[in-house]
């Protein structure tokens, strides 16, 4: 008797990053891949532009031509089904609209946006035209977004401030922009620990403290935003997403290591070298330069 063949297990979830090529792996599309892998998932990408940079710093940004980007993205979503998208560096204006466009046309899949403004140095990577396309056009479509407070008050400025708008003003302006939930980190406040805290459209959902770990990380906001789609691809709410993925943010940034001259790299697969430093300790997360 002939039976009907079994079906396919099911893979892993399946994330679509658009993001810059970083050749030093700490930040960038490779930090992204790295990340998702670890939490489980199969990374997709959509290289936005190339990048000359190391852990020191970026020398120079290649945007990719807008077509070639909206090509990459369209091939790979007509063949392989995606559980969320994740956006870093855009590179232009152009390719801003494109994503933006891609991605309007899959309103259900999750959008985790992390808003690349500047490096961890502080090179600045986004005009003023970029963030006004993120802000039209983006942040509407935005299920998460993961500014640091810099980025999240350079988003938020208005020409009527009469001075810094406090982070909560902020929050509630991108809110108002479109976003469904803004996380913004606090690595760059002078504060004794590192503050976290999850806004939604009714104000604050949570407010997570860390150990401030010393030194600076090349990659640790993409680590945190991609780790966000990575649970969220999985399945979790919103909330588990930040809880879950800024526990593993902090682990890669506690066994982070210097791969050069510059800043550490987070150890996107720290688990798998555990042995060598007696198990992962407490879980807390300092997720904020790019």
């Amino acid at each position: 008797m002939n039976h009907p063949p079994s079906p396919p297990p099911p893979g892993p979830p399946q994330v679509l990053v658009f993001a810059a090529s970083d050749p030093s792996a700490g930040a960038g599309v490779q930090a992204d891949l790295l990340t998702l892998a670890s939490l489980g998932c199969h990374p997709l990408t959509a290289l936005t532009a190339i990048t000359v940079q190391d852990t020191v710093g970026i020398e120079g940004v290649q945007p990719v031509a807008a077509e070639l980007l909206e090509q990459q993205a369209r091939t790979i979503l007509e063949d392989m089904p995606v559980a969320a998208f994740k956006v870093g560096l855009l590179g232009s204006v152009e390719n801003a609209l494109a994503v933006a466009e891609i991605v309007s046309d899959y309103p259900e899949t999750p959008l985790v946006l992390d808003p690349v403004l500047a490096s961890g140095r502080g090179d600045n990577l986004s005009s003023e035209e970029i963030i006004s396309a993120i802000r039209e056009m983006l942040l509407p479509q935005t299920t998460l977004l993961t500014p640091n407070a810099p980025e999240a008050r350079r988003l938020a400025e208005s020409d009527d401030d009469a001075g810094e708008p406090t982070l909560d003003v902020c929050a509630e302006r991108l809110i108002a922009m479109g976003a469904q939930y803004v996380l913004i980190t606090g690595t760059h406040e002078s504060t004794p620990e590192v503050v976290n805290t999850l806004y939604g459209s009714a104000g604050v959902i949570r407010r997570d403290r860390w150990e401030r770990l010393p030194g600076s990380y090349h990659g640790s906001g993409c680590t945190l935003a991609a780790a966000i789609a990575g649970c969220l691809a999985g399945g979790a709410s919103v909330e588990e997403a930040v809880r879950d993925a800024q526990d593993y943010t902090w682990q890669t940034l506690k066994h982070g290591f210097h791969g050069g001259m510059g800043q550490l790299i987070p150890d996107r697969f720290f688990w798998a070298r555990e042995d060598s430093e007696g198990g992962s300790g407490d879980a807390q997360s300092q997720p904020d330069d790019h």
